[in-house]
């Protein structure tokens, strides 16, 4: 029986793997995606119920790099100012929070800011929580972002590394902590100034030019890599031949799916940890909520953040209705928590943070994503560069996210893609 015979098999048609395609195409070549879900777009994709959209987690674009704004811009966007929130045991701060500290009582930001004062001038250890009380001295790191982080990273700040950091996180400076303890009229010190959404379709839209463009095969999960035949199997049975082979596969899930791979590297494979996420997704019957997205730090909550798919665009609610999606992560590809729970910890964050009560909720809906964002252990880099290493040795060019291995915005990944295929 003959094998159908490929000139380029991209693997996963999430964002980097469309990226991927889309250079197929400028390059003339045949290429196909294989995907193993019944939809595209992986966590850019979304779904609706009764009348509510909602994303897979929180996203927003401030995409600069014109190849990708050629593809975004095709889509008509609502433009939105980069400003967010935090809840803290009783009240909402502007985030980031260290900047916004006026609502606080006196004697909680004198003991904050005599701390800061008192900061370590240097690193003590290199790891993400000797960072922050560097940065921002011991109580302003315990009280905040070292809480948070166990929240959103499912790991103690103590064992993360700062490889990642980058300008997702604002250094302090006294002058912007000490404004901002007297004065709620700070300047908004996010990285990005504006941030964009479709009008119509979800965050997905923006994607939608690149899936309408490719060819796609649903429902196909690679299961067997042949390196030396270069050959693909799937579940359904199915096998393909190609020239050349372009995965967003995450890199524990190719490691495993390869042929003869060394012990070491799926030893190393095996390390390489990431987040999934819980996402509870609830619909109001009224107008309740404005802000596109905010931090919760308080632990009896077990969010850690929540966004607005409503307040990104009135498309994703009916009329006179609102929404929210909370997201909780755990580390590793499994959660903690049961549907029922986690339901019941959201009603509980909703009321403590004065948002709404349950004659409010139309209905609160549970998905689990498998895969949330790449986990910066100490000394991760060295296992993904073992396992990158092994895939190149295949001709095999790995990109995306967890193609990668690394913490990159969907822009990123769409590039990542893109510059993967030579």
């Amino acid at each position: 029986m003959s094998i159908e015979m490929i000139d380029t098999v991209i693997l996963g048609a999430g964002v980097a793997g469309l990226g991927a395609a889309l250079k197929a195409r400028e390059l003339g070549r045949q290429a196909v995606i294989f995907e193993a879900r019944r939809a595209t777009g992986g966590l850019l994709d979304n779904f609706t119920i009764d009348g509510f959209r909602f994303d897979h987690a929180v996203h927003l674009s401030f995409a600069t790099e014109e190849k990708v704004r050629h593809i975004f811009d095709q889509t008509p966007y609502h433009t939105h100012p980069a400003e967010s929130f935090c809840f803290d045991q009783d009240r909402w701060l502007k985030h980031p929070i260290q900047n916004n500290l006026s609502p606080l009582p006196a004697a909680d930001k004198v003991q904050l800011i005599k701390s800061f004062l008192s900061r370590p001038e240097h690193q003590e250890e290199d790891n993400y929580e000797s960072w922050l009380r560097h940065q921002y001295g011991d109580g302003i790191a315990q009280r905040y972002p070292i809480r948070y982080t166990q929240k959103y990273w499912a790991t103690p700040a103590k064992e993360l590394s700062t490889s990642w950091i980058g300008n997702r996180m604002r250094r302090a400076e006294l002058d912007e902590i000490l404004y901002g303890a007297f004065s709620a009229e700070t300047p908004n010190t996010y990285y990005t100034k504006e941030m964009r959404y479709p009008k119509i379709g979800g965050y997905k839209a923006f994607i939608q030019p690149l899936i309408d463009a490719a060819e796609i095969r649903l429902e196909h999960r690679a299961v067997r890599v042949d390196l030396h035949q270069k050959t693909i199997t799937f579940a359904n049975g199915t096998q393909v031949r190609y020239r050349q082979l372009v995965s967003s596969l995450p890199l524990p899930v190719m490691a495993n799916i390869l042929l003869n791979t060394p012990q070491d590297v799926l030893d190393a494979a095996g390390r390489l940890k990431a987040t999934s996420i819980d996402l509870i997704s609830v619909a109001f019957n009224k107008s309740l909520i404005k802000d596109l997205w905010f931090y919760i730090y308080d632990e009896d909550i077990l969010a850690s953040r929540a966004y607005s798919p409503s307040a990104k665009a009135a498309e994703n609610a009916p009329d006179g209705c609102s929404s929210l999606q909370f997201e909780i992560y755990n580390r590793g590809t499994s959660s903690r928590f049961d549907t029922q729970q986690l339901k019941d910890n959201t009603l509980h964050a909703l009321k403590k943070m004065g948002i709404a009560d349950e004659q409010d909720i139309i209905f609160m809906d549970h998905r689990f994503l498998e895969y949330g964002n790449v986990i910066f252990d100490k000394n991760m880099e060295k296992d993904r560069k073992t396992v990158l290493a092994w895939l190149e040795q295949g001709s095999i060019a790995s990109c995306g996210r967890f193609g990668e291995w690394d913490y990159l915005w969907s822009n990123q990944s769409l590039l990542s893609g893109y510059e993967a295929l030579k």
